[in-house]
């Protein structure tokens, strides 16, 4: 199954959570922050005010409580508007 983003809208793939502090303590899994970095999955064509600025596997930043969390085929993805996308990590 495949998702095909409508608008102005962007799915997200997050990167994995750190299981370890720098200074080397395990997190238990609900310890652990949401990461806020992703990589773009699928890109919708956005709308006649929008033009899109990111594509297909560019590495983002998105905002902390941005977005609708997905869960297809056993993988989880965030959905979120591309005004919820701080920068590109380059």
């Amino acid at each position: 199954m495949k998702l095909v983003p409508l608008g102005d809208r962007v799915v997200l793939k997050q990167f994995e959570a750190e299981e370890t502090t720098a200074s080397g303590i395990v997190l238990p899994g609900q310890a652990q922050e949401k990461p806020q970095q992703a990589k773009v999955i699928a890109v919708g064509p956005g709308t006649d005010d929008v033009k899109m600025q990111v594509k297909v596997g560019d590495a983002v930043i998105y905002s902390k409580y941005a977005g609708t969390d997905v869960k297809l085929d056993d993988e989880e993805f965030v959905i979120v508007r591309q005004d919820d996308i701080l920068a590109i990590v380059k």
